[in-house]
């Protein structure tokens, strides 16, 4: 346990939101008040097939992975599910019982979600948000996604959609394997020749495309791992190769609005570099 939370305060302090204390004073905190936390799930929840067939869902299995969703921000954004459909069908999850919460102040969002996306996934839409007043879960995404065992005790937390080393970590508890025994990766370092972009005002038919250059500064090869966005509207395109030490990457992000809107978007990349992972932002006035 002692190894999992070690890791566990690494991993997320790639989620900081602002605050007073430390990023990682924050998060050492987060984990100490809820690993190993059993946590409390509505005594009837209804599950449904996309808000419209109710299903006979039982809760029960070694292990769990709870993902909640509050009402804050972009439901699509948030939940990805293309990559949680893709997650799911992986081998060594199949025994896995896998519980979607959802608060219900989106309801229209969310099913608009579920259909488009044709996940047939049983959720549950929780209509007076019990599973949030039972368990009054931290208000950082990150910390609303957690990996249970049959008492439904908090085993590690994270999203694993949104973050390759806490999907990782969850296989490697989920199988038994020793979390404290994982070989080093060569580490390097790296600079990026900016982190936040602003389109401006334009028109919001249009495609916008701005670049990001990653350049490796340290002896070792630089190897992106995994890049996240926070919303389909955004799309990357790079040379998917290791970077040797001096040379660069660069990343070609596309955004391309659904509708007229004020954005602010996100880009994180995941890689071997020590001050790793990067999130890069992109705002600005679809009009």
């Amino acid at each position: 346990m002692k190894q999992i939370y070690r890791l566990l305060t690494f991993l997320l302090l790639a989620l900081c939101v602002a605050c007073k204390e430390s990023p990682k004073e924050h998060y050492a905190k987060l984990l100490q008040e809820w690993m190993g936390k059993e946590v409390q799930l509505p005594k009837k929840p209804i599950f449904t097939i996309q808000g419209k067939d109710t299903v006979n869902f039982p809760l029960e299995a070694d292990y769990k992975i709870l993902t909640y969703v509050d009402s804050m921000g972009c439901i699509s954004c948030k939940l990805q599910l293309d990559r949680w459909k893709m997650y799911m069908e992986e081998e060594e999850l199949a025994d896995i019982r896998f519980l979607f919460f959802f608060s219900p102040e989106k309801r229209r969002d969310i099913l608009g979600t579920l259909k488009g996306d044709a996940f047939i996934y049983p959720v549950c839409i929780d209509e007076q948000n019990e599973l949030n007043k039972l368990n009054h879960f931290p208000t950082e995404f990150g910390g609303q996604t957690f990996l249970l065992n049959k008492d439904n005790r908090i085993l590690a937390m994270g999203n694993p959609i949104h973050n390759p080393k806490v999907k990782d970590l969850y296989l490697k508890i989920i199988q038994g394997e020793n979390t404290a025994t994982e070989p080093a990766k060569p580490m390097t370092t790296v600079s990026v020749d900016q982190t936040s972009i602003n389109l401006g005002t334009f028109d919001w038919q249009q495609e916008q495309t701005v670049t990001f250059t990653l350049t490796n500064t340290g002896d070792k090869l630089l190897a992106i791992e995994m890049i996240d966005t926070s919303c389909g509207c955004i799309t990357v395109e790079y040379k998917q190769e290791p970077v040797r030490p001096g040379g660069s990457v660069t990343l070609h992000v596309t955004y391309k609005a659904d509708q007229p809107e004020y954005f602010s978007k996100t880009v994180t990349v995941y890689c071997n570099a020590e001050e790793a992972p990067f999130r890069l932002t992109l705002n600005g006035n679809a009009k």
